[in-house]
């Protein structure tokens, strides 16, 4: 069946697909944002912001909300604990451009989940449901939600989580197959993500394990799902959302992009980076960038190792012309 690609709305926002950036904390800044929507991703989700460092001013924070008009709509996303901050937080930035906010409650890092924000709420999923209310009810725009499995394989309770969170006023849930322990590892478990389908009415996103259009479109079968949210598939890789949804409308792989192309998106990528963060901290963040770009050229161990060491945008260009040769 071709044609899995579809519109997609969420509480009062309709996307042109249904073919989603996942939030990447370090990763979805807003130059990277810019590339992945040229490509043809229907909604960015920008690096998780604190909703206390929103109250408390936090100079970093203001810049981790940056939007630009080039890249709407945007899901901006906050994590937490306490329902009264996150609501007052969420209030205090609304007006800002984005369409949608998320609420982490996903995130596997230690320090968050001992503080206990991200994952550590799928533990209670009252206190969820408590954040999703007390949110939805302080600003109009859609509140979502980003949950996992569950926290260990004892406790997979993303269907139970999810009926909660669809009650308290959640507009789409995201559903990122692994538990909280697996981190990144082992395989996603897609049939949760159908089962939490078949038990909320909301739009609900499948994520985990979705690395090119054929795993996409096998997603959208298996699951039901709504929409698809792509994570580390899309490092070095924002050509991943037009081949997507290529797949799913053609049927057939669009052609991988050429190495000069991947040179282009580089020096792109490098150009917005300096421009957005300056010389010193763009040039450092584009080292872990170029490290994902390379992967599987020849000499691409080699290049990486030169590539942790650059320091001005004229040896990074340099570094860039040995990309497959």
């Amino acid at each position: 069946m071709i044609g899995t690609m579809s519109q997609l709305t969420i509480g009062d926002v309709t996307l042109e697909n249904n073919v989603i950036l996942a939030p990447m904390a370090g990763v979805t800044d807003l130059p990277f944002r810019l590339l992945c929507r040229e490509q043809g991703a229907g909604l960015l989700c920008m690096e998780m912001v604190s909703a206390k460092a929103i109250l408390y001013r936090n100079k970093n924070t203001e810049k981790l909300m940056e939007i630009d008009q080039r890249e709407m709509p945007v899901s901006l996303q906050l994590f937490g604990s306490e329902p009264d901050i996150i609501a007052k937080a969420a209030a205090e930035i609304e007006a800002r451009p984005f369409a949608i906010l998320d609420i982490n409650m996903g995130c596997p890092v230690p320090k968050i989940v001992n503080n206990g924000e991200g994952s550590a709420l799928m533990r209670d999923p009252r206190l969820a449901a408590r954040i999703v209310r007390e949110t939805a009810k302080a600003i109009r725009k859609p509140v979502t939600v980003k949950i996992r499995k569950g926290y260990d394989e004892t406790h997979c309770n993303a269907v139970e989580l999810a009926k909660y969170l669809e009650d308290a006023g959640a507009a789409a849930i995201t559903v990122h197959g692994r538990t909280r322990e697996q981190f990144y590892s082992g395989a996603a478990d897609w049939e949760i993500i159908r089962k939490v389908k078949e038990a909320v009415t909301i739009p609900v996103i499948g994520n985990g394990d979705v690395a090119d259009g054929e795993s996409a479109k096998r997603m959208i079968e298996e699951t039901g799902c709504d929409g698809i949210m792509v994570g580390r598939a899309a490092q070095g890789n924002p050509w991943i959302f037009r081949e997507i949804l290529y797949y799913l409308e053609h049927g057939v792989k669009m052609e991988r992009p050429s190495t000069q192309e991947v040179r282009d998106m580089i020096r792109r990528h490098a150009a917005l980076q300096l421009e957005c963060k300056g010389d010193y901290i763009g040039i450092r963040e584009m080292r872990k960038h170029v490290a994902w770009y390379i992967a599987g050229y020849p000499h691409a161990a080699s290049l990486r190792k030169r590539v942790c060491s650059v320091e001005q945008m004229e040896e990074l260009m340099e570094l860039i012309e040995e990309i497959g040769r």
